[in-house]
């Protein structure tokens, strides 16, 4: 659903609802401590929850019970919501009918007893070892003769941003949220701040260092203004880099090398993920290492690696 579309449905609901709504939200973000885009997308799910409410004659979080949330699941899956869109509704609803049991709102928790299909976990696409490389190589082509400074500025960025997700695994919010003070140069670690607000440190290796210090000692000090602060990566203006533009940039220098899937930089964090395991690393390791709260998550790389074990036998096998 549009966040214009949202408001509009919130701006439409009875006050009741919008303040047991608020209520939920502000429990989200303070208590739990979510990061603002998780609890837009749970507030986007109970807003449309809280409609379908009003929409059977209910007026106050009393009215909500079990019927009233299966039907709102079934009409998401007449609309077309996939299997994984219709489980992370089913999350946030139980979400907030467990606050309303909490905090005394309703007599019982009516979510407890939502079942919701389990989402299919697919798997990540990922770059093979020599792809990987042959992007890496693609962003750090070599200067143009008439390259300006900032010109020379932004390519070094470039080149980082490719280096430190591939080389580290972290997400594209993790690196644009990234500090100067957060990088250890001597010890090579990143202090990231990952889902949660949960801290870990996470090492990169040699080419991300020599990019790191060429983006410091060069491409930095060109862009940095008063607006920059302390932050690791800058935009053209200056600013903090934003998650889209580092998105734009790693999907443009996956497109100019020839082959290689169209992953985006989600795809290079699932890319260093399979290759660690590849090259011996432990599952728990490879977690902490990816700050998934779950072993559970981390488990689908072993189903790449294993499907990928099982084209190279189709292929090199004389009797596969």
């Amino acid at each position: 659903m549009a966040t214009t579309g949202t408001a509009a449905l919130r701006a439409a609901l009875p006050p009741a609802l919008v303040e047991s709504l608020e209520g939920w939200q502000e429990h989200l973000s303070l208590q739990r401590d979510l990061s603002e885009h998780t609890v837009r997308g749970y507030v986007g799910d109970v807003v449309s929850l809280l409609d379908h409410l009003v929409r059977r004659g209910g007026a106050t979080v009393a009215d909500l019970d079990l019927a009233a949330l299966r039907s709102w699941l079934a009409l998401g899956r007449t609309r077309g919501d996939s299997r994984s869109t219709t489980a992370r509704r089913a999350a946030s609803a139980r979400s907030f009918t467990a606050h309303l049991r909490r905090s005394g709102q309703t007599a019982e928790d009516v979510g407890l007893r939502l079942s919701s299909p389990k989402a299919h976990r697919t798997l990540p696409g990922v770059l093979a070892a020599d792809q990987a490389r042959a992007v890496l190589d693609s962003a750090a082509h070599p200067p143009a003769e008439d390259e300006s400074p900032a010109d020379t500025a932004l390519r070094l960025r470039n080149v980082l941003v490719v280096e430190l997700l591939y080389a580290s695994g972290i997400r594209v919010g993790e690196l644009v949220g990234l500090d100067v003070d957060d990088v250890d140069r001597g010890r090579q670690l990143l202090r990231v701040l990952g889902k949660g607000r949960k801290e870990r440190s996470v090492p990169f290796g040699v080419p991300a260092a020599e990019a790191l210090e060429a983006w410091l000692t060069r491409g930095r000090p060109v862009l940095a203004t008063a607006a920059s602060g302390p932050a690791l990566l800058l935009g053209v203006r200056g600013g903090r880099l934003d998650p889209r533009e580092a998105r734009r940039l790693v999907h443009a220098a996956i497109a100019s090398t020839p082959g290689a899937p169209d992953v985006g930089p989600h795809g290079l964090r699932h890319s260093a993920a399979t290759h660690v395991l590849e090259g011996g690393a432990d599952l728990r390791s490879v977690q902490e290492l990816l700050g998934h709260a779950s072993l559970a998550t981390t488990q689908v790389y072993t189903h790449v690696t294993v499907e990928r074990l099982r084209a190279v036998h189709a292929r090199a096998h004389p009797r596969a």
